[in-house]
């Protein structure tokens, strides 16, 4: 495997892909696609992975870490602490993240006020990449604002850790639709997982020291 850290396998990592497409299961999502096709780069570095598609759960709004009775996100909570890589992948609506991914960001915003034995907020050490997909403009935009949010909460943001896809103007088509994916987008998709191991298992081994 290239590169010299992420060729070091001794060190278990696991990545989370939380779809944020509007469609349930089991519709197909082209969101789901594309995280998995993430998830498969990943596991080429013995990533082990897995998927939830966020709309299948009752989610409530709110900026807590637990809105109460009927709340399904303490669920997806712990699934988040116990990953090594967040894939968080959106599609594409209006130009924006979808509203389940802001969502999805919202209840992350509960981090800021929660941290580890040594005083850590609790998503550092944690790496988030981004997934994108639609069929109109708005992906470099989406990528920029849910960086920023995620790496406000903690998250740490590898080089290139970005991969989508938009079909042209005005001429509507689905990833789904593709009779196979794009070398740009399969090639950036690869250089989003080397570089997720590298950092994940640098961040492992050599934590971000505690506040002062």
């Amino acid at each position: 495997m290239p590169g010299d850290m992420t060729a070091d396998t001794t060190t278990e990592l696991h990545a989370l892909a939380l779809v944020c497409s509007l469609k349930p299961s089991p519709e197909p999502s082209s969101s789901e696609l594309m995280a998995r096709q993430v998830l498969d780069a990943l596991g080429e570095y013995d990533v082990r992975g897995e998927t939830v598609r966020v709309v299948d759960h009752d989610v409530k709004p709110g900026v807590r870490t637990n809105m109460g009775e009927g709340d399904e996100w303490p669920w997806l909570r712990a699934k988040v602490l116990d990953a090594d890589i967040l894939v968080f992948a959106t599609p594409t609506w209006v130009g924006h993240l979808s509203s389940v991914a802001q969502r999805v960001l919202e209840r992350l915003d509960a981090e800021l006020s929660e941290t580890d034995d040594q005083g850590r907020p609790s998503m550092y050490g944690k790496i988030a990449v981004l997934a994108v997909v639609g069929n109109e403009d708005g992906a470099h935009k989406i990528i920029a604002d849910s960086f920023q949010a995620l790496n406000d909460i903690g998250f740490t943001i590898p080089a290139n850790g970005g991969t989508y896809w938009n079909y042209e103007a005005m001429n509507p088509k689905d990833y789904l639709d593709l009779e196979k994916t794009p070398d740009a987008v399969e090639g950036t998709t690869r250089k989003l997982a080397i570089n997720a191991v590298h950092a994940a298992r640098l961040l492992k081994t050599r934590q971000y020291p505690p506040p002062g």
